[in-house]
């Protein structure tokens, strides 16, 4: 691999800040010293930042069924998920991939196919597995332990939908939502979601071994949709130290004040708002309880929240990147990337524009120029 120069850009630099400085990357890794023979990217008038770490995102099941009924294979679907990713600045991607006890798209075929598809190649993004682990899929726990022993989930999250489904399924609009996506008839959907219902007394002790086959494993751990504070204290004594998408803003306080990451969707940022209603983001950042921001649903986000936050002046923008990088490899127990710092691996992305317009210019992952725009590549 050909070293490469940084030349001139605003590097964002541990406690420092910005500053105007060459970045030399040598054989995947930040360097001390230049390298004669390097490539040189003239960063002059951009911003130098450490690649995003994205360690919540769903975006890609819709490259697996773009719409219901309509799927492909999961290694397309990887392919297309990657070039957006790099397009964004993210070079690092916990997909979080569900295992339910529904069929189809998120059911353990699909898992199945996708975690092949992930390790059949080497990608250039660093992608990985957050396994979305729903409470009441009984059936498919020994192959979720397996899974988890064999080192294929890098992020395990406790999920619990089915309440939800159950109470929805009834109703013909809502329940044909689950039964599309799970390519089953309205009827065959609320008689398995009845069948699944029934066996709620299992669903703890199956909760306390995953969480042990986890913790064995030293695999970081989160708690999805926490909407009251027993609900969250149970989660982080099995070891879930993230706390993402709460529900309630009290649950938010405590986990923060215990020490938990806080995570939330940077689409909330952008937009100004929760879809669902709930807190705000925004907020919740410059307030200091949330402190990792995830694409959740929608990649472009990730690189766009922490120049929203500065732009509303609580925040300057170094500690607003940090949301997206060196606090969420912290989170998810990635310590060799994050920040800008000799030895670690070489992620970065290179912005240009302020405020609420920036673009990226070419995104590097682990050294590699992955991703480049036209004026980026003006710019070699």
């Amino acid at each position: 691999m050909r070293p490469l120069r940084i030349a001139g850009g605003e590097v964002l630099l541990p406690e420092a800040g910005f500053v105007a400085d060459d970045l030399w990357l040598v054989d995947g890794r930040i360097a001390a010293y230049g390298e004669s023979g390097a490539a040189v990217l003239d960063a002059r008038g951009l911003k130098v930042l450490p690649g995003i770490i994205d360690i919540h995102g769903d975006a890609f099941e819709r490259q697996l069924q773009p719409r219901p009924g309509v799927d492909f294979a999961p290694a397309l679907a990887l392919a297309e998920t990657e070039r957006q990713l790099l397009a964004n600045g993210i070079t690092t991607a916990l997909h979080g991939v569900t295992l339910s006890w529904e069929p189809g798209l998120r059911g353990i075929d699909t898992w199945r196919a996708v975690v092949e598809a992930l390790h059949a190649r080497a990608w250039v993004c660093d992608m990985r597995i957050h396994l979305r682990w729903e409470a009441y899929n009984l059936a498919a726990l020994d192959t979720a332990l397996a899974d988890i022993a064999a080192g294929h989930v890098h992020l395990l999250a406790f999920n619990d939908h089915t309440p939800a489904i159950l109470r929805r399924v009834p109703h013909p609009v809502q329940g044909a939502k689950y039964s599309d996506r799970a390519g089953m008839s309205l009827e065959q959907f609320r008689a398995l979601a009845d069948a699944v219902g029934a066996r709620a007394a299992e669903v703890e002790p199956a909760l306390d071994r995953i969480a042990a086959a986890a913790r064995a494993a030293g695999l970081p751990m989160a708690s999805h949709d926490d909407a009251t504070l027993a609900a969250r204290e149970t989660f982080r004594r099995r070891g879930a130290r993230i706390c993402e998408f709460p529900v309630a803003a009290e649950v938010a306080e405590a986990a923060a004040a215990a020490g938990d990451y806080v995570a939330m969707g940077s689409p909330n940022v952008v937009r100004g708002f929760s879809h669902l209603g709930w807190a705000s983001a925004a907020a919740m950042a410059e307030a200091g309880i949330c402190r990792v921001l995830t694409s959740d649903y929608f990649y472009p986000c990730l690189l766009l929240a922490p120049f929203v936050l500065a732009q509303r002046g609580v925040l300057d923008l170094a500690a607003a990147w940090a949301l997206v990088s060196a606090n969420a490899a912290d989170a998810a127990c990635l310590p060799d990337r994050g920040r800008l710092l000799p030895g670690l691996r070489a992620d970065l992305v290179l912005v240009a524009g302020d405020g609420d317009r920036p673009r990226p210019v070419a995104t590097i992952a682990a050294g590699r120029l992955a991703w480049i725009s036209a004026e980026g590549a003006d710019r070699l």
